[in-house]
């Protein structure tokens, strides 16, 4: 009943179709390369940032005298500790936006 032949278009279905998977490849593509690029950028950078920090490091008091008695730098958060905290308050708030939505 609802059969009906097809409708003759020169090509133009397929023309737009292999348009959209190209776009669609450009969008995929797109965000990868410009995290290499922008790593790229940023690496010489971040070396010298680690390099001043780590400079830095010798002015910091291996005692810290305090209110309740003296704090060995021992007992501070080491930067694993901090990076993974961070990384989880991280994926919360990202984890709380979603939910939201």
């Amino acid at each position: 009943m609802f059969v009906s032949a097809a409708i003759a278009d020169n090509g133009f279905s397929n023309r737009v179709m292999s348009r959209i998977r190209r776009q669609i490849w450009v969008q995929r593509l797109t965000l990868p390369i410009a995290f290499v690029v922008g790593a790229a950028v940023a690496a010489r950078p971040l070396v010298q940032l680690v390099e001043a920090v780590s400079g830095l490091l010798k002015f910091i008091p291996q005692t810290v005298a305090g209110n309740m008695g003296t704090l060995s730098i021992a007992e501070l958060p080491q930067l694993p500790v901090i990076v993974l905290g961070s990384a989880m308050l991280l994926a919360a708030l990202m984890f709380g936006k979603l939910a939201q939505k």
